[in-house]
């Protein structure tokens, strides 16, 4: 591709048809999207992989629908996301369960709050809500606590990460180009086209798809549009080890609290066999600041416990904290809408604003719309080329004895586990370093593999991963990278690598 250097900044001669800023699980999921169609298609992302801030900071949870308003797009894409979930699921490799969910109550106040949530739910479309007693509960769950509960059958969990991995990856199958580490700084327009900044290089497109989750507000401004301001709220977890995961069959909600925007917190096992606890709601000033407090943690131990009586200290592994990208404020409280807008006054561009949760379960619809209104204005012409299919890296611990047997035959890297506590082989290892997006952090490998999210988190593998890198992309010590820039692993030599 030839380029041009104006000012110091490189210029992508190439003019793309769309850009796509931003590559959560919306940006990532707008891309699959529009890769079905003959399209020249760019994601621009400013941290060094996908789902690096909110579609990777959060419950993992397959929402029903049922707490959203009734006739708003919330409501509206997160049915249409959870009912469709499963062909999704199976075309990108996605781990995926169906658990069902209870919101749990233990007076007359949660009762009556809990048949107005069913009633809701029922006008959004929810299918199999039920208001069920005490011996329900622990027929269907037998370690969740409440008088009553709300169970939605159609809730389900899956990996956030390994679902926005599938979904980048398989639109760079299908052609979309991935620029990782490309922070937007400006955007223009100039005879008829878009003039994308980044602080590395200039890009021109003829539509832009503003999809920058935290920073959407920030990039929507670069068009004009002030309207929007991101009120960031913090949310703190606690991660509990697959030990306690056999006292948790579902997610357990508690009765929300409409006015503080959140939805209480709740006790989720993960896909895997882990237990989250949280999240909290704590408005904050940074986008970024992802700190956790020991006030928040005491909290999700006393209001996790009313529902869920098995939060030792022994299981607890691991915190972490996630930031929801809020269109109200916190004296306003509550929820804003979805904004999916297309102006007149600013052709060939869509803004995606506010995609809080149910964020993750609505990706897909919400990408589905964003190709809609793009045919508005042109005509789009079928990609036969397209696979919706995507092979993710097999996971060699699910695998029968006789298979494992085989694969270690064929590699031998099969046969030298990396991460002891997940059971993650050398060749999987290998096989993330080494995904089609170039992605080589070591939490770019550990979102790819789960090595160094068990018990000892990375305390044995951490290193043993750091030192593939090294070997595999070419790299000094001081060269590995945890996350982000700036977030170096080592600064010298150093004797194990």
């Amino acid at each position: 591709m030839l380029q041009l250097s104006i000012q110091g900044v490189m210029t992508v001669e190439k003019i793309y048809d769309v850009i796509i800023v931003g590559s959560g699980v919306v940006g990532s999921a707008v891309a699959r999207e529009l890769s079905r169609y003959k399209l020249n298609i760019a994601v621009l992302e400013k941290e060094l992989d996908v789902c690096s801030e909110t579609s990777g900071r959060n419950s993992g949870v397959l929402h029903a629908g049922f707490n959203n308003r009734t006739g708003s797009l919330m409501a509206k894409y997160c049915v249409e996301g959870c009912l469709g979930f499963d062909q999704v699921a199976k075309e990108l490799n996605i781990p995926f369960k169906r658990t069902g969910k209870m919101v749990v109550g233990f007076n007359e106040e949660d009762l009556a709050k809990l048949k107005s949530l069913k009633e809701q739910g029922d006008k959004n479309g929810v299918p199999g809500l039920e208001i069920v007693g005490k011996d329900q509960i622990k027929s269907l769950a037998p370690h969740i606590g409440g008088e009553f509960a709300l169970y939605s059958p159609m809730t389900g969990i899956l990996n956030p990460f390994i679902y926005t991995i599938a979904l980048a990856e398989n639109a760079h199958k299908n052609g979309a180009e991935f620029f990782l580490d490309h922070e937007v700084t400006s955007i223009h327009r100039s005879e008829n086209l878009y003039w994308v900044n980044t602080k590395k290089q200039q890009f021109r497109t003829k539509w832009v798809i503003n999809c920058a989750g935290l920073n959407s507000d920030k990039i929507a401004k670069m068009f004009g549009i002030d309207d929007y301001t991101i009120y960031p709220c913090r949310g703190e977890y606690f991660i509990l080890d697959q030990k306690a995961g056999q006292y948790l069959e579902m997610p357990a909600y508690p009765v929300p609290n409409i006015k503080v925007g959140g939805l209480g917190i709740h006790i989720t096992p993960s896909i895997d066999g882990n237990i989250l606890v949280g999240p909290s709601t704590e408005y904050i000033d940074e986008k970024d600041n992802y700190a956790s407090t020991q006030k928040i943690m005491d909290l999700l131990i006393q209001d996790g416990g009313k529902i869920f009586p098995y939060l030792k200290r022994e299981y607890f592994i691991r915190n972490f904290t996630g930031i929801r990208p809020k269109l109200v404020g916190e004296n306003e409280g509550g929820y804003a809408d979805f904004v999916i807008e297309k102006r007149k006054s600013i052709p060939n561009s869509i803004h995606l604003v506010g995609i809080e949760s149910p964020g993750l379960t609505s990706a897909i619809p919400l990408a589905r719309r964003v190709v809609e209104l793009i045919a508005q204005d042109q005509s789009l012409t079928e990609n036969k080329n397209f696979d919706p299919d995507q092979k993710g890296i097999m996971n060699f611990k699910e695998q029968t004895t006789e298979m494992k047997r085989t694969l270690i035959e064929k590699d031998a890297n099969y046969g030298e586990i990396i991460c002891r506590c997940e059971t993650i082989t050398k060749a999987e290892i290998l096989e993330a370093i080494h995904n089609p997006l170039g992605v080589d952090t070591v939490v770019g490998i550990k979102n790819r593999t789960r090595a160094m999210m068990g018990r000892c988190q990375g305390g044995y593998c951490q290193t043993r991963i750091s030192e593939l890198i090294l070997e595999e992309k070419m790299k000094s010590e001081s060269e590995i990278l945890y996350s982000r820039n700036g977030s170096n692993m080592f600064v010298g030599k150093v004797r194990s690598l």
